[in-house]
């Protein structure tokens, strides 16, 4: 059994991002609703932990505000001038039409990029063995000058900096599960082999013009961006096998001191946001071989940042069974979904989906711990 962290604030649930269609607005026939990155999934979550029992099993952890200079290590200041005035007076949008938020949203996205980096440091003060973050705004596709994606700040980006410029560590890996690509993770350490990023999700779904196998990395970090786009309709078996095959090698090639998760859980069999078939079992297996791959390399060192995940239903039961791998514990509540998913036709790896593995797979060769571990400490 291990010691591990849950860290929570309800303000992270006081994110306003109002009411839409979709990615549209209201127009025409369409009748507004709730928007999908809304509180419900990550409420529903934290309430199953509590009903389930398994919150009590949980080292409590507490987030703190990031600073504006820590925020400053990959954003501009014209961005985060322009997010604290827009909060400051009646909210507005990120920079993409697809941001939007309310008042008060620039100090909760202050929370959840602190929030990562208050994770990162109970992992490596020891005071748990490895913790899940459920922070709110998400992070990863926010870029330097602009949000996307429902993404203010770059949460896991800006904690993999921390833990590198604040903490000492020369290698660092983020490891993105979210069935959309981390292109901002990717944007802020596309040129650096201190850190090795692995994005894995469906082909062209959002930001539909980047993710491709092509985006390996530039300059000295030619190799240590790994960009793994699958087929839709992958389910349990082809995610198992890419983690396998792609995942678990580069870690081993890589040999980090610490592993982040951007732990999006919208690959799940019925999330409205992406196409994808995955079950609360397959979460269970993916989080297994980062755990055994944090064990080999950097003392169990790992760290889970909340990033997607929009069906209420389903992302409290994939949740679950994440943190009840990474503790080692299973809880009460079982998932009443499991058997229906399961037998959903396409769970097993096809050969158009292996194709897709072998291509990612093929470039593992680039990666060492050689050019990271050389560097300066005290550059990103």
């Amino acid at each position: 059994m291990r010691r591990t962290g849950f860290l929570w604030d309800e303000r992270y649930m006081w994110h306003d991002t109002g009411r839409r269609v979709g990615p549209a607005w209201p127009v025409g026939w369409t009748e507004p609703i709730a928007m999908t990155e809304s509180p419900e999934s990550k409420r529903r979550l934290r309430n199953l932990l509590d009903a389930s029992g398994l919150l009590d099993r949980l080292v409590p952890l507490k987030p703190r505000a990031a600073t504006e200079a820590e925020l400053l290590r990959f954003h501009t200041p014209g961005y985060l001038a322009r997010i604290k005035a827009l909060s400051d007076d009646f909210g507005g949008d990120g920079g993409d039409g697809l941001t939007p938020f309310g008042p008060g949203s620039y100090e909760i996205a202050l929370l959840a990029a602190g929030g990562a980096m208050a994770a990162v440091d109970a992992v490596l003060d020891g005071e748990v063995d490895n913790v899940y973050a459920l922070v709110r705004p998400p992070g990863h596709h926010a870029e330097r000058d602009r949000g996307r994606g429902y993404c203010l700040f770059a949460n896991t980006a800006l904690a993999a900096i921390h833990a590198r410029q604040d903490r000492g560590l020369v290698r660092v890996a983020i490891v993105d599960g979210d069935v959309h690509h981390a292109n901002g993770t990717q944007q802020a350490f596309y040129e650096d082999p201190s850190v090795l990023t692995i994005s894995i999700h469906q082909d062209g779904k959002f930001p539909p013009e980047t993710g491709t196998l092509a985006e390996n990395g530039a300059g000295a970090g030619l190799g240590y961006s790994l960009s793994v786009p699958l087929p839709a309709g992958s389910g349990d078996g082809a995610y198992a096998a890419t983690f396998e095959q792609v995942v678990a090698p580069a870690l081993d090639a890589f040999q980090p001191e610490l592993i982040l998760v951007a732990s999006g859980l919208d690959a799940n069999a019925l999330d409205p946001l992406g196409r994808m078939m995955c079950t609360s079992d397959g979460y269970r297996t993916l989080t297994q071989v980062l755990l055994d791959a944090a064990d080999r390399w950097c003392g169990g060192k790992l760290a889970i940042i909340h990033e997607g995940g929009y069906a209420p239903e389903y992302v409290p039961f994939c949740g679950l069974a994440v943190i009840e791998t990474l503790c080692g514990e299973r809880s009460a509540a079982t998932d009443p979904f499991l058997g229906l998913f399961s037998a959903y036709p396409g769970q097993e790896l096809t050969a158009w989906q292996q194709a897709a593995i072998d291509q990612a797979a093929a470039l593992i060769d680039r990666i060492t711990p050689g050019e990271a571990s050389g560097r300066d400490r005290s550059q990103r």
